[in-house]
């Protein structure tokens, strides 16, 4: 159906014709920001009806009073799936669940995962790429923080982090203590579907952009020339451009789609993809604040050789 309407409006109104770049990019452009649109509205209203009846502080009560040998790891890290936050945005929860006692490593897990994984994004990589390789991205996000947080955990870095956190004090706060009416609920989501889609949707459309211009007007195989599953330097080198690039994944999703249609390998694309969501400047101006740059280091080091990693293992076990 949309494909219909884009191409009536593309062929038949504008008149434009099917075999020039031109076409091509508009046509990616029109139909990518209609699909996604609609998916964008109706996934993030029923993950905040989700997140409303979520008890954000008896989960964080629950890992600081609990042992779980491990399992916390998980915890932490599908709650950041579960939070739809960009690296930066995700921050401030670092910074209170720090001064709430939970363990270093643990919330780190959260600060790694939250970024990676989240339900738009799963939806968008769903309609470019299928549900398996949705899935595997997933999976694989969550295991990053999992691994990363453990990892540094075991490090033994708390002394990096600056000491005015450790002396914050965090007071639960009962939420939803007054019965609300079913409208007063249907307003309140729907504020903060509002509220999230206005925030992604400059860095989506500006994506959707980009990926049209290349969609349209870089030729076929381009980038086989340089970027091959054989050239063992092509998925460092897609992390280290990644870094100092600022993205959520709902914006670089439609990016990695049309590098993949001009030969990228995936695994490689979603390295990239990874280490612009996951790793950013901005978010290491932010963490500065917070941490010393030992502990710095060690957070871009792991999360990024963790990167590489996965990325090499997708190349290797996806066609």
């Amino acid at each position: 159906m949309i494909e219909i309407i884009t191409d009536y409006l593309i062929y038949d109104t504008f008149g434009l014709t099917k075999d020039s770049a031109l076409g091509h990019s508009v046509e990616f452009f029109i139909y990518d920001s209609i699909k996604i649109l609609l998916l964008l509205v109706v996934v993030t209203y029923l993950m905040s009806l989700i997140r409303y009846y979520l008890p954000i502080e008896k989960i964080r009560n629950f890992l600081v009073s609990k042992k779980f040998y491990g399992f916390d790891y998980f915890l932490a890290a599908f709650f950041g799936a579960i939070t739809p936050f960009c690296s930066c945005s995700s921050i401030p929860l670092f910074i209170g669940f720090l001064g709430a006692k939970i363990p270093l490593g643990v919330t780190l897990a959260f600060l790694i995962t939250s970024p990676l994984v989240n339900e738009v994004a799963l939806v968008l990589l769903a309609g470019a790429f299928g549900w398996k390789i949705t899935i595997m991205y997933a999976t694989s996000g969550i295991l990053i923080g999992m691994i990363g947080g453990y990892t540094l955990e075991k490090l033994r870095l708390e002394k990096y982090v600056q000491n005015f956190i450790w002396q914050t004090n965090i007071t639960p706060h009962t939420a939803k203590t007054t019965q609300l009416t079913p409208q007063k609920i249907f307003t309140l989501i729907s504020q903060e579907t509002f509220t999230i889609i206005s925030k992604v949707l400059p860095y989506l459309m500006a994506g959707i952009a980009l990926g049209a211009v290349i969609h349209g007007y870089v030729p076929e195989g381009y980038f086989e020339k340089y970027i091959t599953k054989e050239n063992i330097f092509a998925v460092p080198l897609a992390v280290v451009i990644g870094i100092p690039l600022y993205s959520n994944a709902s914006g670089i999703i439609p990016i990695i789609q049309a590098l993949v249609a001009k030969g990228i390998p995936l695994g490689t694309a979603l390295a990239f993809m990874m280490a612009t969501v996951g790793l950013s400047l901005p978010e290491a101006l932010i963490l500065k604040k917070v941490m010393r740059w030992q502990l710095l280091a060690s957070f871009f080091g792991v999360v990024g050789l963790g990167i590489i990693v996965l990325g090499y293992l997708f190349n290797a076990i996806l066609p």
